[in-house]
């Protein structure tokens, strides 16, 4: 009985932990989602890792680190009426172990002329506590 009674503490402990962690990621997502929407490419990009190794593959390929990745937003996204109104729809969180997790979903922007939009998946990892994206395969 004590056996099993351990077991299911753990198995809630997990439970509760998992849940945690997906809130904690919703939560860096619908952060970036409210900036990018108001014009906040800065604010947008606290979701990232701020590191050389941070990659983000879009359209023209692979993009590695948090400055350059920053810098191609900034580009392709000059102003509030380019960056539209940012929405996201989360098909998936799984995660991977304590410190690493997978997204998968799909983005959309209302702009005054079009409506863009495709798929996403990212790869979260848990540092220093907080929740960051370190990979971004964006289409």
């Amino acid at each position: 009985m004590k056996k099993f009674l351990i077991s299911c503490l753990l198995l809630l402990t997990s439970f509760f932990c998992f849940a945690q962690d997906r809130e904690a990621i919703l939560k860096v997502m619908h952060n970036q989602q409210i900036a990018w929407s108001n014009g906040d490419i800065d604010g947008f990009m606290q979701g990232y890792w701020k590191s050389d190794s941070l990659m983000f593959i879009g359209k023209r390929g692979p993009t590695y680190g948090w400055q350059q990745t920053f810098d191609n937003y900034k580009k392709g996204y000059p102003d509030k009426a380019a960056m539209g109104k940012l929405t996201f729809r989360i098909d998936k969180v799984e995660l991977l172990g304590k410190r690493d997790a997978f997204v998968m979903g799909a983005w959309s922007l209302a702009r005054a002329k079009d409506a863009p939009g495709g798929y996403f998946t990212l790869w979260f990892r848990k540092i220093n506590g907080e929740w960051k994206v370190i990979c971004d395969h964006t289409s």
